[in-house]
């Protein structure tokens, strides 16, 4: 234990946690950039001003730091999505806050998507993180969603909740790839689209 780490114990805690941030979003703007070979400790730390053994302090290596990076990713998309999602107070107003905020949020975060990409892809072919659980719990969440509203009579009945959830999903994770590669991607009308469509899969004649 460092010197007076107990007495300042909170501060202390703050800060890094807040100095860990930082450098997480720095690694993504640089994985963005320059790739996820190229994002060394030494190019992250030139992005923020800062040395290369502060870094060092806070990650023990690149895989501590980019778990940190898919942390961060997670927890900025949920803050960005989650209210906008219940801000809505009926089944189909809310898969479309979701559809269209997770899209917005990619199109507002797309360093974020490139990093993501860059990871899962990293030329040392290793298997850096998991999604699955990420990808699982998501489904679930869509998934309730569905099938609250289902039992509302707000979407129609004939439909498997948790298959429609999985579709949904991948509708909009394929939005990711196209808009890594092109920044010109319309991932606006992308969006209203494929809310539509999906209102139109779930729409119950009788809804109220």
């Amino acid at each position: 234990m460092r010197p007076g780490a107990a007495a300042n114990e909170p501060e202390r805690t703050f800060i890094e946690t807040a100095r860990r941030a930082q450098i997480a979003a720095a690694a993504i703007d640089t994985i963005a950039e320059l790739g996820y070979a190229g994002a060394s400790f030494a190019r992250i730390a030139q992005r923020l001003g800062i040395s290369r053994g502060l870094i060092s302090y806070h990650f023990d290596n690149k895989d501590d730091l980019i778990k940190q990076v898919v942390h961060e990713a997670a927890e900025q998309a949920i803050a960005y999505i989650r209210p906008r999602v219940l801000a809505e107070s009926t089944g189909p107003a809310m898969l479309r806050a979701y559809i269209e905020s997770n899209l917005a949020f990619m199109r507002d975060h797309r360093n974020n998507v490139i990093a993501m990409i860059e990871i899962a892809h990293n030329p040392e072919g290793r298997r850096i993180f998991s999604t699955d659980a990420a990808v699982d719990n998501a489904v679930s969440a869509l998934e309730h969603v569905l099938s609250e509203s289902q039992a509302a009579g707000q979407f129609r009945p004939d439909f498997d909740p948790q298959v429609m959830a999985i579709v949904i999903r991948a509708a909009i994770e394929a939005a990711s790839p196209r808009l890594a590669v092109d920044p010109e991607f319309d991932i606006d009308n992308y969006a209203s689209q494929i809310a539509t469509v999906f209102d139109l899969a779930t729409h119950a004649e009788s809804a109220p």
